[in-house]
């Protein structure tokens, strides 16, 4: 079947794929022992908090910086998500990252926010963010996402 002969996806199967991406982000193995919650999740727009814990530290007081980097690369692919037209496909991956580590969070939990900033035929631009408790920031990041 050709791609003008497939039954297109109406607004409600639309919605209803993007509601069940939280659901199933933090159900793969490695988010789920990572503790990521997703807290809020709009077009768009993705928030997400990682509980403190002391394994997911150096010292027993600060993050890992691979742990930040998992919480934000994340929380920017669930921006991409957020939005995304189920029509143009469903395999995906993060295609490039930068992060710039401008704090730390001690003993805190890892809040962070992404919001899609540019969408394209395949790829996504997504800035992230991530925050301690008390609202300071710890790094910042740009991630592309690629959904096909």
């Amino acid at each position: 079947m050709s791609q003008e002969q497939k039954p297109r996806l109406t607004e409600e199967q639309q919605r209803q794929y993007r509601e069940a991406v939280p659901k199933f982000m933090v159900a793969t193995p490695y988010l789920s022992w990572l503790g990521l919650q997703i807290e809020k999740y709009e077009p768009d727009f993705a928030k997400t908090r990682l509980p403190f814990r002391n394994e997911l530290t150096n010292d027993g007081t600060f993050y890992h910086g691979g742990v930040i980097a998992a919480a934000l690369d994340t929380t920017a692919a669930a921006a991409a998500w957020s939005n995304h037209d189920f029509e143009k496909g469903t395999k995906a991956s993060t295609v490039a990252m930068s992060i710039q580590y401008v704090g730390a969070a001690k003993k805190s939990d890892l809040i962070c926010e992404a919001r899609a900033v540019k969408r394209g035929k395949e790829l996504t631009f997504v800035e992230v963010q991530a925050f301690d408790a008390e609202g300071n920031i710890v790094a910042h990041g740009l991630q592309t996402y690629r959904i096909v």
